[in-house]
């Protein structure tokens, strides 16, 4: 295909952008991403509350995790027929019970209930978010909004740790998701505002999912889109002991790398939007080889604290166009089915986050952290020649 070509969307798109109406989806996905992260932050205390132990407490994110990967694949078909206004809102308000129930939660089986609901809310919504975010905007505006969407993200993991666990100190771990209640009635009443009715065009079936991946193309740009996305985590997962005995860099030099890692990623998801109005192909390709070089550049060259801290913002810049990138990729793929294909790279991604987490920890025990950078990045390099040559050859028109 053309980078020129002009996609059909299959659906009626408005004349003019809502904006309005994009944002509130923005926000959506900042307060969904915000309590997702918000444990990371407050596990501690929270374990110490429940009177349980971390590793319990953590397996509060792996709920969340599991749940939100069946959701995905399945909300498109449970919701089948219902106006994607009301849906969205319904799993914002599935947030707010969420927040509420892990406020309230006096030990681990209300706590790991309460998560199960954001796993449903999370992994809901991202299935549907580019299909209604296609629908709010002209065709050719599109990867602009979903650029605006994903900065969502990108300030949720700016914000989230570190705000989470400030207020935690100061107010307690239950005041934290008390006030991630409040940016969920806030989303909750944007997309009451905003959002126009959003009629569902298509009956999805369970057998939509299996008709989806077999189109020409699919199964190998979702294999691609593992391997970028567990590719970067799991060098992410890893980022920390690596700077910390490679690089000899301490707990404050740390910090400040990884919020320059989050903002450059609000950087990288904007001009993300930018660069794919211009060649879907080039941005692909840009962030997986950017991403794989980053990766092999900490491993082989020791240039010291600020050369890592350039490398390390570079990689956020990078990684800002990945999710964008697969999006507006799957949207163009798939536009008649848009949901269908949302919510299978949506389980891809969470696939990919576990099977990077994993296998980067297998590849750590066996050759250490450097080992770990070398094996990320050449993967990431060898999956960017393969996205280059053929992902992008399979699109229609």
């Amino acid at each position: 295909m053309s980078d020129c070509v002009e996609p059909n969307w299959s659906v009626a798109v408005p004349e003019k952008a809502s904006w309005p109406a994009v944002f509130s989806l923005t926000l959506g996905v900042f307060s969904l991403v915000t309590a997702e992260f918000l444990p990371a932050s407050l596990l501690t205390p929270m374990a110490a509350s429940l009177h349980i132990s971390e590793a319990l407490a953590g397996q509060a994110v792996t709920a969340t995790a599991l749940v939100a990967l069946v959701a995905a694949l399945l909300a498109a078909v449970v919701t089948r027929g219902l106006d994607r206004r009301l849906v969205l809102m319904g799993f914002s308000v599935l947030l707010i019970l969420s927040n509420l129930l892990v406020a309230a939660a006096p030990n681990l089986i209300l706590l790991l209930l309460a998560r199960i609901l954001l796993g449903i809310a999370l992994g809901g919504f991202w299935s549907m978010a580019t299909a209604v975010a296609i629908r709010l905007v002209p065709a050719p505006m599109v990867p602009r909004a979903l650029s605006i969407l994903f900065s969502g993200v990108s300030v949720a993991t700016i914000v989230a740790v570190p705000l989470g666990s400030y207020l935690g100190g100061l107010y307690g771990w239950r005041s934290v998701f008390l006030f991630a209640t409040l940016i969920g009635v806030v989303t909750l009443l944007c997309q009451m505002t905003f959002l126009p009715k959003l009629v569902s065009h298509h009956a999805a079936r369970l057998e939509t999912l299996v008709e989806v991946l077999l189109r020409p193309g699919m199964r190998l740009g979702v294999i691609c889109s593992v391997l970028v996305f567990g590719g970067h985590f799991a060098l992410f997962t890893y980022v920390r002991p690596f700077l910390e005995t490679t690089a000899g860099i301490g707990a404050n030099g740390i910090a400040l790398m990884l919020l320059g890692f989050g903002v450059a990623n609000f950087v990288g998801t904007m001009l993300a939007g930018v660069l794919l109005e211009r060649s879907l192909r080039l941005t692909l390709t840009l962030a997986p080889l950017i991403i794989g070089a980053v990766g092999l550049g900490l491993a082989v060259l020791h240039l010291g604290l600020p050369a890592h801290a350039v490398l390390v913002a570079l990689w956020g810049m990078a990684f800002g166009a990945v999710p964008v990138g697969w999006s507006t990729w799957t949207a163009r793929s798939v536009p008649d089915e848009t949901e269908s294909a949302g919510g299978i790279l949506v389980a891809a991604v969470q696939i990919a986050i576990a099977a990077g987490a994993a296998l980067g920890g297998s590849v750590f025990s066996f050759s250490g952290v450097t080992g770990v950078f070398l094996a990320g990045g050449i993967l990431l390099l060898l999956t960017a020649c393969v996205v280059f040559a053929r992902v992008n050859r399979s699109l229609p028109g």
